[in-house]
């Protein structure tokens, strides 16, 4: 959530935003919301005063021995105006606050102008895509081919965009969430969490998934819990309420979670194969850092993502979202985008953001400075990875003329030694 002083005393600087995020959100009707707001706190704070008046002139007229019933009945008129006006600024500030919540976070300096993924700039590639002598096949036909992606009997479990992992495909699954996991707890400080998979709706405000993402989640029939759709929200939820220790800055988490996604608005796209999946499992990293650390942070991060790619060999570029491509409480976002061969073009399979201090003002998350009052730290959070788009790419860069599929190096340990899948004989 963006901050209420900022809009009031700034409301151009907000409207800029807005207009390079190319929302439909309108400043003006903050503006009138506000202005409501203000005028219903004066006119009461002005009653108030008349009846605190009024209640003195009562015990002085009855201490004199005087008639004061007119007075009364002007007391019990005042007394139920203030009661209406108390209830209409209820009302008034509940409306701000809506509004405030619908508001995207505000995009930093650095962050290109523009309206779609088309105007996203390339900030480097890692690696170079295979040269095949054969036409490269889709890692879905690959799966199904080797035996291990089931989507037919996941479509009678459970319907479409699901699937049923059997023999390597699920041990590669496993190996993959163990080698990210190590990979971030041991050499990058990670500290690994096992969260619950079902949180409330407080704890999806605060991550900013509610209340504008309400129909891209699943959520639990007659409960106000919702299945999660990333660890990023309980994992940035852990502090929710909280004040943190300047000295603990930055903190990071990791965990490994089943992800739960509607895909509402995505009919038709990626039906083929494992990218779009209602259900899939993710490794996600999650920091929170000092306002003053947080961009340096943000880079931090990006570089844990590609360096897992790295080591599986798989080739990659990095692009930096324009405003209008941007996600609801980034404002900066990094997507790292993996090379899948029989597309012939880069897919993303991390998305790392600073969403500075918009979650943590959600979810009343600060920290104390020393001698300082305290201050909302920055949140961030990035994929590291999802394991079904990384076993896409491992599948199709790793696909041989043979049918077989050759594995990096890396996965080795995680896999018993294993480094190729052979086709079935």
């Amino acid at each position: 959530m963006i901050d209420l002083k900022l809009v009031q005393k700034n409301p151009d600087v907000l409207a800029k935003a807005l207009a390079d995020r190319h929302s439909d959100i309108r400043v003006d009707d903050f503006l009138k919301l506000d202005g409501r707001r203000r005028e219903l706190l004066a006119e009461v704070e002005a009653m108030k005063g008349r009846r605190n008046a009024a209640s003195a002139k009562v015990a002085a007229m009855k201490r004199a021995g005087e008639d004061a019933s007119d007075l009364l009945r002007e007391l019990g008129d005042l007394s139920d105006r203030i009661k209406t006006l108390d209830a209409e600024t209820d009302e008034a500030k509940a409306a701000v606050q809506e509004w405030l919540m619908r508001v995207p976070n505000i995009p930093d300096v650095s962050v290109p102008v523009g309206r779609d993924e088309n105007d996203n700039p390339e900030v480097l590639r890692w690696g170079t895509p295979c040269d095949f002598d054969f036409e490269p096949r889709e890692h879905g036909d690959i799966g199904q081919t080797l035996g291990g992606l089931d989507f037919e009997r996941a479509s009678r479990l459970s319907g479409s965009r699901f699937v049923v992992s059997f023999g390597w495909a699920a041990r590669l699954d496993r190996a993959l969430i163990n080698f990210f996991l190590d990979q971030h707890t041991r050499n990058e400080g990670y500290i690994e969490v096992c969260p619950p998979y079902i949180v409330n709706r407080t704890t999806m405000t605060g991550t900013g998934q509610l209340p504008k993402f309400e129909d891209d989640l699943f959520r639990i029939r007659d409960a106000e819990q919702y299945l999660i759709p990333t660890a990023e929200v309980p994992l940035t939820n852990l502090h929710a309420g909280e004040t943190l220790d300047e000295a603990s800055l930055p903190l990071a988490y990791c965990a490994a979670t089943p992800c739960f996604r509607s895909e509402a608005g995505a009919a038709g796209r990626d039906t083929r194969g494992i990218i779009r999946m209602h259900q899939f499992n993710k490794v996600e990293m999650v920091r929170f850092a000092h306002p003053d650390d947080s961009f340096n942070q943000l880079e931090l991060m990006v570089s844990h993502a590609r360096l897992l790619l790295e080591m599986l060999e798989l080739p990659y570029r990095v692009i930096t979202l324009c405003t209008g491509d941007m996600g609801f409480s980034s404002a900066k976002t990094y997507d790292v985008e993996v090379w899948l061969p029989a597309q012939k073009t880069y897919r993303e399979i991390s998305s790392c953001s600073n969403c500075t201090d918009f979650q943590a003002r959600r979810a009343g998350i600060r920290f104390k400075p020393k001698g300082g009052k305290a201050a909302f730290v920055h949140t961030l959070n990035g994929s590291g990875l999802p394991t079904g788009r990384t076993i896409a790419a491992l599948l199709e860069n790793g696909q041989q003329k043979d049918g077989s599929v050759v594995l990096p190096k890396a996965l080795a340990p995680y896999m018993d030694g294993v480094t190729v899948i052979e086709p079935r004989r």
